[in-house]
């Protein structure tokens, strides 16, 4: 096989200096990530394909049990359209969940050669706040995420598309969007990672990043 031939590799943890980006999206019981529940929670995990093109590669999304003492604002719920008690809800403890999705981050910012993952998010500081909060409550060691720096596509939204509400950047974007599905973590995490990616990928076309010759660490 002659050089022009050899696959061309697009490692992620060369395009965002050492971090690997996740998507993350929360459904809570409120606005206060020290006192409200956790409902729902999803994280997508994004890679770049053969063409250099980031895409979203996975999802994994949680049911989440009230923690004890949570509190949850009516309004709030009444928004999401979350029942906490619906019989059909198969929610997991919290500490269970942030065991098993975290791990999950860690492993996947091994497996991609990143040193720490960074939160994507629509709004990411909710999220993050969130994310934080229930870490701590599960007595979590090994966070992978950032604790204070965040992506935040609500502003590069703004920037790429003039919109900052997720439907509208989605829509513009020329991305389906579903209002009868949103308030989901998972279909909402989903819909900001297509549209990070879309983002992502725009800049790229139009010549905002060139990737590093492979012996360049610069980025390191």
């Amino acid at each position: 096989m002659t050089d022009d031939l050899l696959p061309v590799d697009f490692p992620i943890a060369t395009r965002f200096r050492g971090f690997l980006p996740v998507v993350v999206d929360v459904e809570t019981g409120g606005f206060q990530a020290s006192t409200d529940a956790i409902l729902e929670i999803a994280a997508s995990f994004v890679d770049f394909n053969d063409e250099g093109e980031l895409i979203v590669t996975e999802t994994l999304d949680y049911q989440v049990e009230p923690f004890a003492g949570a509190n949850l604002e009516p309004a709030a719920l009444e928004f999401t359209g979350i029942d906490p008690e619906h019989p059909d809800r198969e929610a997991k403890k919290e500490v269970i969940v942030f065991g098993e999705l975290l791990k999950a981050v860690r492993q996947k910012v091994k497996a991609t050669n990143c040193n720490r993952a960074i939160l994507v998010g629509h709004n990411a500081h909710f999220d993050l706040g969130f994310v934080m909060a229930g870490a701590e409550r599960s007595a979590i060691k090994r966070n992978p995420f950032h604790p204070f720096s965040v992506i935040d596509t609500a502003s590069l939204s703004g920037l790429a598309y003039g919109q900052t509400v997720l439907a509208k950047a989605c829509e513009a974007a020329g991305l389906p969007f579903d209002n009868r599905a949103a308030h989901s973590a998972a279909y909402d995490t989903e819909k900001t990672a297509q549209l990070f990616c879309s983002i992502v990928n725009r800049w790229q076309a139009l010549g905002g990043w060139t990737w590093p010759e492979p012996d360049d660490t610069s980025h390191l």
